[in-house]
């Protein structure tokens, strides 16, 4: 499947009503997200089908697959259109036996042996990072710019950079590579989600990072 992973936007639920969340999810997709990933670490399986189900309702509106966090039962459930999976979840190589060759496979990876085992199992793009330490539940371990460009340099497929990225800090990516910047953050607590994913892309573009 193609996909455009230029400004890859990652939800965080967290201390949001449903409908705040939903509402939220919109916002950043009208403001020109390219792709979603839907990752919710505390829920249970049904809650996570269930809001899974309305995410794609809303990312189908818009153009833009949706790709669920860890959980390929999740993803499968809710007709997502990918997955993507940390160096603990399920190999890639099981995952693409199990969902096929139509279906978009991230991975997450911090170093360069790590990135090219990803890509050699059929993972069609990865997530680099964390460049920035970040505010979210996951454990950030920084990844430097330098593994980042030789991962870029290295590896077939498109390389996203990932941890706590923003408008403001996104100039030290200028001249790697990337495929495009991942956020969480930066649109999910933004006071104006829509305007804050403008901004984002705008000042990625004129970087030349998307």
């Amino acid at each position: 499947m193609q996909f455009d992973s230029s400004m890859y936007f990652i939800t965080d639920s967290s201390n949001y009503t449903e409908d705040e969340f939903l509402y939220r999810v919109e916002q950043a997709l009208s403001g020109g997200v390219t792709l979603l990933q839907l990752r919710e670490k505390d829920k249970t399986t049904k809650e996570y089908i269930s809001l899974a189900e309305k995410v794609h309702t809303l990312t189908k509106k818009y153009n833009v697959p949706l790709i669920i966090d860890d959980r390929i039962d999740v993803a499968l459930s809710a007709s997502a259109e990918g997955v993507h999976l940390g160096q603990s979840d399920m190999p890639i190589s099981t995952a693409r036996k199990i969902l096929g060759d139509d279906f978009i496979i991230g991975a997450t990876t911090k170093t360069v042996p790590q990135a090219l085992e990803a890509a050699e199992l059929g993972a069609d793009y990865l997530g680099v990072g964390a460049i920035y330490p970040t505010t979210t539940k996951v454990k950030t371990v920084l990844t430097s710019i330098e593994t980042l460009d030789a991962i870029c340099k290295t590896v077939p497929i498109p390389v996203n950079a990932i941890g706590g990225l923003n408008k403001d800090n996104i100039d030290i990516l200028k001249g790697i590579p990337i495929a495009g910047i991942c956020v969480v953050s930066a649109i999910m607590k933004a006071d104006n989600p829509k305007q804050a994913a403008i901004e984002l892309k705008a000042r990625a573009k004129e970087l030349g990072l998307c």
